[in-house]
């Protein structure tokens, strides 16, 4: 049971690196941050997300969904049991953590279709290390 909980925690924390390492990209090689906005600045960051192509967004999705694909598969693999169950639980908070992204900054209607495969992915990552799932 405390390894199962260990291996969320490792998930979660390795889902949020690949994130971090996509957002990174885009805002600061992509579609570079212009001077004086950062994410604080709720605001002129907005301002900016305006400005922001569809291809911004798809890696944007790419990094959202990352984080729950990543994240799901290190956590059914490091987990003693329950795989699946594991790797939807770091689905399940990464959708959260999607849904709060969504309300804070206002992307594109589309950028919704996400949703929903946040726990896709994660199933899919848990499948992958048990195979019966």
């Amino acid at each position: 049971m405390l390894w199962n909980i260990f291996a969320v925690v490792i998930g979660l924390a390795a889902g949020m690196a690949v994130n971090m390492a996509l957002i990174t990209l885009n805002s600061k090689v992509l579609y570079p941050l212009p001077d004086g906005v950062d994410f604080q600045d709720k605001e002129r960051f907005q301002a900016y997300i305006d400005t922001l192509p569809a291809p911004a967004f798809l890696v944007v999705m790419a990094a959202h969904l990352g984080q729950a694909f990543v994240g799901g598969l290190v956590a059914a693999w490091l987990g003693e049991s329950h795989q699946v169950t594991l790797a939807m639980v770091v689905g399940s908070v990464s959708l959260l953590g999607g849904v709060m992204m969504m309300r804070a900054v206002k992307g594109p209607k589309w950028m919704l279709v996400e949703l929903p495969l946040y726990l896709v992915v994660a199933y899919a990552a848990a499948a992958l290390v048990a195979p019966g799932a």
